[in-house]
């Protein structure tokens, strides 16, 4: 599972490259149904403290067995001083994260929600920047790339939070979803659209959700340097995650009824953000940085935007709106300029490290190494101008 070995066997018959590809449509895929699930699980009423307190132990009770068996060799001892650091990270990483992501959903839409995440590899980069972990040369092409990405991004994203427009599409209900309103006034409040709700404080929020998913990748490099075993890893912070929301809702959900599943449709949203969104997609996206690095994997996150878009379109009748086009077209936009500034600085590394040892092969041997680790960091690559 966690080098996709077993999957490589099974369907040795396909190329890897279109075995990627389709790992990462497959991916888009369960991430874009996510958004769609989860905005339909508020609409039903589920709470925000339990939806994601089942979520984390559902992916925790998926990734464990894996995380204990397959990484018992490369997993270092657990000290006090790798407790506190997953602590931390899942405050960051899945606490903050998962809490302002279904704030801003609840106020927004699914397709912005989407939208908006695709600044992450842009915040990520400018964070790394501040804290000096990534360099900028504004004296080659792809420093100025990178930094242009990212005004792009933080551009389309304060045009989604500032401005929402006209509406741009409204979709007619379909005649059974009509005749299912018509028999039940409760139907659209279940599956409509987020009407009423402040568009501006949930897109706040989910530029709250991006930062901390950003922090959390900038968090994490130093992290796994020391401790590689990256199943074990998400385990750690998938348990503190559950021992945060549980002390949160100790203090705001103390209704019973809050913790208990009304519904077949309420069992759904949260087994399908528990086991698809959170285990199932980081095994897949694990297998897919490891054989095609972090640049390859986001570079089809916009893919999302578009499948979530469709479905919401479908299932929700979510409305599109002026302002979220626009700034859905410059946050993609600034992604790929973010990518390919990456992609670049990558290739002039190890041109530079071929030209500076073209003769010491141990020496070569080791560049290769810390390059190959430095781009299979999820979203961030660490700077490497210094091999």
């Amino acid at each position: 599972m966690a080098d996709g070995g077993g999957i490589g066997r099974r369907m040795c018959w396909i190329p890897e490259k279109f075995q990627l590809h389709l790992s990462m449509l497959a991916l888009q895929f369960g991430y874009a149904g996510f958004h769609v699930v989860s905005r339909a699980a508020l609409n039903m009423g589920i709470s925000k403290i339990v939806f994601p307190v089942y979520r984390n132990i559902l992916a925790l009770l998926l990734l464990l067995p894996f995380a204990y068996f397959l990484e018992k060799k490369e997993r270092p001892p657990l000290t006090w001083n790798f407790i506190v650091q997953f602590f931390l990270l899942a405050i960051v990483g899945i606490t903050a994260n998962q809490g302002f992501y279904l704030l801003g959903l609840e106020h927004t839409s699914p397709t912005f929600a989407s939208a908006i995440q695709n600044s992450v590899p842009a915040i990520t980069f400018l964070m790394a920047v501040l804290l000096r972990i990534e360099k900028v040369r504004l004296d080659r092409k792809d420093g100025i790339s990178k930094v242009a990405g990212t005004l792009f991004c933080v551009a389309g994203a304060s045009v989604i939070t500032l401005y929402k427009g006209p509406t741009i599409y409204s979709p007619a209900p379909p005649l059974q979803r009509a005749a299912a309103v018509a028999a039940s006034p409760e139907f659209l409040s279940m599956l409509g659209d987020a009407k009423g709700k402040n568009w501006t404080l949930g897109c706040i929020f989910l530029i709250g959700h991006c930062l901390s998913w950003s922090g959390w990748l900038v968090l994490q490099a130093p992290v796994l340097k020391k401790y590689p075993a990256r199943l074990s890893f998400t385990s750690y912070q998938c348990f503190f995650g559950v021992i945060q929301f549980l002390v949160i809702a100790a203090f705001l959900e103390r209704d019973l009824q809050a913790w208990l599943v009304h519904s077949g449709a309420e069992l759904f949203s949260v087994f399908y953000a528990g086991v698809v969104a959170s285990g199932i997609a980081f095994a897949v996206q694990i297998w897919c940085i490891d054989r095609g690095g972090p640049v390859f994997v986001a570079v089809y996150q916009p893919v999302q935007t578009l499948v979530v878009a469709i479905m919401a379109s479908a299932l929700l009748g979510e409305q599109f709106y002026l302002g979220g086009i626009i700034g859905a077209v410059l946050i993609i936009t600034g992604l790929y300029l973010v990518l390919w500034g990456k992609n670049e600085e990558r290739k002039f590394a190890i041109q530079k490290a071929g030209i500076q040892s073209p003769v010491d092969h141990g020496n070569n041997r080791t560049t290769s190494s810390h390059i190959k680790s430095s781009i299979t960091q999820p979203l961030l690559s660490q700077s490497i101008e210094n091999v």
